[in-house]
């Protein structure tokens, strides 16, 4: 039977403290980041000092670790609603530890070459795809609908102490065993991530259970890869989301191309100062995440939604009008706190309503699909940004981010997320999405969705959610 969505009393509702499953989740989760932390320096430190890597050799192992995003996440989210999704977190955990293994094995050996992280980089890429994807399909399995932004609060806890301590443990750790060797640490803490996961007690919905009849029938990844955009691009909640989410990486990621150019060449700040800004800054993130579940029960969950998106913009304004000195560190300072703490409170609100109002059977997609269209947005803002920074300059850009950004909170705001005092559950949330057929799209733009998929097939009652 399918899982039931209905949601118990807020005076019966134990703490998930005290759930068992979600606690062997979160321990996974908080393990595997703060093993990540470590290869985020070690990594770019090996291609660097250890094997000599050029500036442009040395970026392209961003550019590996984030082709998958594109390739992948699509079909991923198809793979993600035909499986069970718990064997595919444990097979990312594990596939990615025999990855990050090869490096120190390989140096231990004479054999490590830049090419070999290239090839590492798209490998644990293309594994941290199917693994994101199933993760944030597999929670709403896993909790009951009003428990999801208390759990997501958790998880972002994690994150957050990960981002702040996380990497200066790190560069301790490559001091004490070379940064090769450091890397085993993040192999080890996803095969402990994977043990924890396998360990979860609760059994989940086989593929199946998760349609209802008559829905059953396999068809073309084409045409399931359209109906994930179909139903995100026709909901009410979700498009508008999505457009807020994009818009914001968008101007973010624009800023963030000529940050540290700008912070080096114009503020005149060190490469150390810099970092303490950021540690100092970073504790936005963990304040962020105690009172994600908190301001909705104050001012209701679309408030929430829409006013941190807005304070998340006006909080990259203190970076273009900080003066061009050392004195530019409070300025930062207060522009990472806002924005870690705003970003913190948008991800757990808005990623919790999108649990919490998608069918269970199409959980993969609509988190694929969001993660496309999001993350589609950020090359595009990197590239704007360095041709801004290089044609009219590194502080105009800074401005056109900062303006540009302020603006991201609008298509949440004209929408229905704006009336929303609480997450749906139930009954009640499946009644809210308004994407049958693609409902809401221009009659265009649902015709070229569905020639695109080849799919003639009518659309189902229940992805109306």
């Amino acid at each position: 039977m399918p899982r039931s969505r209905c949601a118990l009393t807020s005076t019966t509702r134990r703490s998930l403290i005290h759930h068992r499953d979600f606690l062997q989740l979160w321990s996974a989760a908080t393990i595997s980041l703060f093993g990540s932390q470590v290869s985020t320096i070690a990594i770019p430190t090996i291609a660097i000092l250890t094997l000599g890597a050029t500036t442009f050799e040395a970026s392209l192992l961003f550019f590996f670790e984030m082709l998958p995003f594109i390739l992948f996440t699509l079909p991923a989210g198809v793979w993600v609603d035909r499986l069970r999704r718990r064997p595919i977190l444990i097979a990312g955990d594990l596939g990615r530890a025999i990855a990050l293994a090869t490096i120190p094995i390989a140096y231990a050996l004479g054999g490590l070459t830049v090419v070999q992280l290239y090839v590492v980089a798209f490998v644990t890429g293309v594994l941290t795809v199917f693994f994101d994807v199933a993760d944030q399909s597999y929670l709403p399995a896993l909790l009951d609908a009003d428990q999801l932004v208390e759990g997501n609060a958790k998880l972002q806890i994690s994150q957050s102490a990960a981002q702040i301590t996380g990497q200066g443990l790190g560069g301790a750790i490559i001091g004490l065993v070379t940064a090769p060797f450091a890397v085993v640490v993040d192999a080890l803490s996803f095969v402990a991530s994977a043990a924890l996961i396998f360990a979860v007690r609760k059994p989940e919905n086989p593929p199946e259970a998760r349609h209802e009849a008559g829905a059953t029938d396999r068809r073309s990844m084409r045409s399931e890869i359209a109906e994930g955009l179909r139903y995100v691009l026709g909901h009410r909640y979700l498009r508008n989301i999505a457009a807020c989410t994009g818009l914001s990486n968008l101007f973010s990621s624009l800023v963030f191309a000529v940050f540290f150019v700008y912070a080096f060449r114009v503020l005149g700040l060190s490469p150390l100062t810099l970092g303490i800004v950021f540690g100092i800054g970073n504790i936005g993130f963990l304040i962020g995440a105690f009172a994600a579940g908190r301001l909705p029960r104050l001012i209701g969950v679309g408030h929430t939604i829409v006013l941190s998106s807005l304070l998340s913009g006006l909080s990259v304004l203190p970076i273009a009008i900080a003066p061009a000195s050392e004195r530019s560190i409070p300025f930062l300072i207060v522009s990472q706190l806002g924005a870690g703490f705003t970003q913190v409170v948008y991800n757990v609100n808005q990623v919790s309503l999108r649990q919490a109002i998608t069918p269970e059977r199409i959980q993969g997609r609509m988190n694929a699909t969001m993660r496309f269209i999001v993350w589609g947005t950020m090359p595009i803002g990197t590239i704007l940004g360095g041709v801004l920074g290089t044609v009219a300059g590194l502080h105009e850009t800074i401005w056109i981010g900062a303006i540009g950004g302020l603006f991201a909170f609008v298509p949440p705001l004209l929408s229905p997320v704006w009336g929303l005092r609480e997450i749906p559950t139930g009954a009640e949330g499946s009644d809210l999405g308004g994407a049958v057929a693609g409902a809401g799209l221009p009659p265009a733009a649902i015709a070229s969705i569905e020639a695109e998929a080849d799919a003639d097939e009518d659309r189902n009652g229940e992805e109306s959610a």
